[in-house]
């Protein structure tokens, strides 16, 4: 039996790609272990495409068969094969020739893993997640971190206080405020439509610890924190390990905070607030802003994994980010929806949204998709580019996700359950948020009753979008709004009491 750390320097080795909480990755990875005593068997973290787990990757030299979906039975004959000296080409479902020290997953030239770049994402699946010496930590290197305050990277994700806006100027802001720096990273998803933060913290954790690092070297922080949903035990103890193994490598090494597994916990302020205790879990009215008046009244930055990640990325290879493109670097894209499998791709930023489609096959034929969570925007076009800018422009959300939603889909029940959600998962503190969600409801229950008042959610959706304190007040609107900019014939019907889609038979 075999169990080793390293992976990148060894040959032949056998790797195990699957989600930390995957009980079958665990079994796929104990029965290759048992089957060899000379062949390194690796446990990594996931690759972003959920539907090709447990993977194995028999790596010999330059080349690599990759065997989806593998059972137990499988993994032994792998390993077992390996050890006798065969490489498994017959059977693999790919093989790829690939630099021998690469770093990142080789990609084949077909199917999931073949869609967008592995730039961030390209540990994941590929190296010991758990083992620092399989990263080249720009830490450790003592490169210069300003590097990534000159690519113009823009923030990323919905629980990052700084979204869409120069990550560097609530750096510098932080970095000037009187008071002690810190440095949050905020990981709290309850929403199973954004995995792209949880891939990073389970494939790639001590990359983003790196990047941690690297802001709070900017910052002056001798401290930071990774807060995670209380419901993610197995993530946590996993990040933990990560920060464990790290430790001696590290100039800052963070703590763990968890909080309550509820949504609105998961925006900046609001995070805040639950890291300090609070009995209620609400955002904080701004300004001042987390970068002036932070975590316990310090000056905090607070990103999530795909920002810190991006700034790791800027540092070990600055030429891979165009400072003058709108949004320089590449974002992180999580589809689903109706779709055989969830899966994550990295894109550049300009490049097409409607590219991330190749990477899943949809159950049913195409008739919308939603952008940008829970809260993003309706559209049946995916043709604009992937930047904060674009998305935006068009009424859709940058927070990484794309829901593809089929032919069975009624529309106005897709808007009105998000609808329903914001009024009852707001904290209740602004009345944007508190009242106009309600409100927002029940002008769409009326159409269940014959009134279609399509004016008055618009300036409805307008009102709570300009006076919201919370991103639920903010956004609640945008998918009912977008929803009738796309569909409003099928709102006009449901008031005549039908359903073009036939699924409506019970109010909201």
């Amino acid at each position: 039996m075999t169990d080793v750390t390293g992976t990148v320097d060894r040959s032949p080795v056998v790797r195990i790609s699957a989600d930390v909480t995957a009980d079958r990755g665990d079994r796929v990875y104990a029965a290759a272990r048992d089957a060899t005593d000379s062949v390194p068997i690796v446990r990594t973290g996931p690759t972003g495409s959920r539907k090709l787990e447990p993977l194995v990757l028999a790596t010999d030299g330059g080349r690599t068969a990759f065997f989806y979906s593998a059972s137990p039975s499988d993994a032994r004959e792998l390993a077992t094969e390996l050890e006798s000296g065969t490489f498994p080409a017959s059977h693999a479902d790919a093989i790829v020739e690939h630099d021998p020290d690469t770093l990142s997953l080789p990609v084949p030239e077909t199917g999931p893993l073949s869609v967008g770049h592995r730039r961030v994402l390209g540990p994941c699946g590929w190296i010991d997640p758990l083992e620092p010496a399989d990263y080249a930590l720009c830490s450790t290197e003592q490169q210069d971190v300003s590097v990534a305050a000159e690519t113009g990277l823009l923030a990323r994700g919905r629980g990052d206080a700084a979204a869409d806006k120069p990550a560097v100027d609530a750096w510098t802001t932080a970095r000037d405020t009187e008071g002690d720096p810190i440095v949050v990273v905020n990981a709290h998803e309850t929403d199973d439509r954004q995995q792209t933060d949880r891939t990073l913290l389970a494939g790639a954790p001590i990359a983003v610890l790196d990047g941690v690092a690297a802001v709070a070297s900017f910052v002056g922080a001798k401290d930071a924190v990774i807060y995670l949903n209380e419901r993610e035990t197995a993530l946590q103890q996993h990040v933990r390990q990560a920060v464990d193994a790290a430790e001696d490598a590290l100039p800052v090494v963070p703590d763990i905070v968890v909080g309550p597994d509820e949504y609105r916990a998961g925006a900046p302020t609001a995070a805040l607030e639950a890291m300090e205790g609070a009995d209620r879990i609400e955002p904080r009215l701004q300004p001042p802003t987390p970068a002036k008046y932070g975590l316990y009244g310090r000056p905090t930055v607070v990103h999530t994994p795909r920002t810190v990640a991006q700034v790791q990325r800027a540092i070990r290879s600055p030429l891979s980010f165009d400072a003058d493109a709108p949004d320089p670097g590449t974002r992180l894209v999580t589809i689903t929806g109706d779709v055989d499998a969830p899966a994550i791709v990295e894109l550049d930023a300009g490049t097409e949204l409607a590219v991330a489609r190749d990477a899943v096959a949809m159950d049913g034929s195409f008739k919308m998709a939603c952008v940008g969570g829970v809260f993003g925007g309706i559209t049946t076009e995916l043709d604009l580019a992937l930047t904060a800018q674009s998305l935006t422009a068009a009424g859709l959300g940058t927070d990484g996700v794309v829901e593809l939603l089929n032919d069975d889909r009624c529309v106005v029940a897709t808007a009105g359950k998000r609808a329903r959600f914001a009024s009852q998962e707001n904290s209740g503190r602004c009345v944007p948020g508190r009242e106009g969600t309600k409100q927002l409801t029940e002008l769409l229950r009326e159409l269940y009753q014959g009134t279609f008042r399509g004016d008055d959610i618009r300036e409805l959706g307008r009102v709570m979008a300009r006076s919201s304190n919370c991103q639920i007040g903010e956004y609640a609107p945008r998918p009912v709004v977008t929803a009738i900019d796309e569909f409003e014939p099928e709102f006009r019907v449901h008031a005549d009491g039908q359903c073009p889609s036939g699924t409506c038979t019970t109010q909201l």
